[in-house]
């Protein structure tokens, strides 16, 4: 079989100890369909695993990358329903930076027409994510207000454009009037730039000092203690990750008086327990995307070559929308 080319991670450290090589074609398993990747799209998680700082660690070498979109290029025997040629996206726990993926059957969407391979790639953790912490952990419900957190990243982006199509009140937060911008466009009622380390009297101010009743948090450090001062009574703040570095210690006191909760939400362990409450999920996100009440915003795309600069963009909380490898 002709070799093809793979970013592998042989040791752990920053996005410049990777390597990109020639590596034996997959073979394919009788479950299995091979895919030529088109684009694999990035999440933070990627960066994280490179690092050796990830819950969950593959063996050397590896390649990074859990998201992709493609073309059918072979089926194993015992497959149906798929055929080379049709036009697929999705996940893998990595190995999505390589010209081509073997993955279960099971683990394939079909693309949709109005969506770009790129889109198609970006939209299965992002959206699966934030609609899982909306909807089961949060129970968003409409008219209450949303504070997103990083509000114009990917997960961020997809939290704006869900929390509005399920009829709450957004508000985004985020560091630069560039990405505030990009949140507006995205649906976000009111918008609050927390470059100056002030959230909380801003938050206060646009909610008549109740604060808001559901908080999406994917930066943590000294955030969420503001956070933890501008929830609501009876509020929800949804831990979904800590791009800003640290982690954050929980003030109890501030649950107690508040009588509000601090949910985690953990969208792998969700996928991995409860398969058929996941594909209600994305079921109904495919719908919002044909109905044009959600559409993913590629932010930057880069060449595969370039896998470099790609991660160390999102490492440094460059990303406006998702990031995305084109691979052939």
């Amino acid at each position: 079989m002709c070799p093809l080319k793979a970013v592998l991670c042989k040791s752990y450290g920053p996005p410049e100890n990777l390597v990109l090589e020639e590596v034996p074609t997959p073979e394919i398993r009788p479950d299995q369909v091979l895919v030529d990747v088109k684009s694999s799209a990035l999440n933070f998680p990627d960066v994280l695993m490179v690092q050796g700082k990830y819950q969950s660690q593959p063996e050397f070498p590896f390649s990074p990358g859990g998201e992709f979109a493609g073309v059918v290029s072979a089926v194993g025997a015992e497959v149906s329903g798929w055929q080379a040629g049709d036009e697929v996206f999705g996940g893998i726990g990595h190995g999505a930076f390589a010209e081509q993926v073997a993955v279960p059957a099971a683990a394939l969407r079909r693309k949709p027409a109005n969506l770009s391979f790129a889109q198609a790639a970006g939209i299965g953790t992002t959206y699966g994510t934030s609609y899982y912490a909306l909807k089961q952990r949060a129970a968003l419900q409409p008219g209450e207000t949303l504070l997103v957190l990083g509000a114009a990243g990917g997960v961020g982006l997809a939290a704006v454009e869900l929390g509005k199509a399920m009829g709450a009140r957004v508000i985004a937060a985020a560091s630069s009037d560039e990405k505030l911008e990009v949140t507006r466009r995205a649906g976000a009622d009111e918008l609050i730039n927390y470059s100056d380390g002030e959230l909380k009297e801003k938050v206060k101010a646009l909610t008549d000092g109740k604060g808001a009743d559901v908080i999406y948090d994917p930066v943590g450090g000294d955030f969420f203690d503001q956070c933890m001062r501008c929830i609501n009574w009876y509020g929800r703040v949804l831990i979904i990750g800590f791009v800003g570095g640290d982690i954050p210690r929980v003030p109890t006191n501030l649950i107690l008086l508040k009588s509000c909760q601090v949910i985690g939400v953990f969208y792998g362990a969700f996928s991995a327990r409860y398969p058929e409450e996941r594909e209600q999920n994305f079921a109904e996100i495919m719908e919002m995307v044909e109905a044009g009440k959600v559409s993913p915003l590629i932010g930057r795309e880069f060449d595969f070559t370039d896998y470099v600069d790609a991660l160390n963009c999102l490492d440094r909380r460059q990303a406006i929308g998702k990031v995305v490898l084109n691979v052939s």
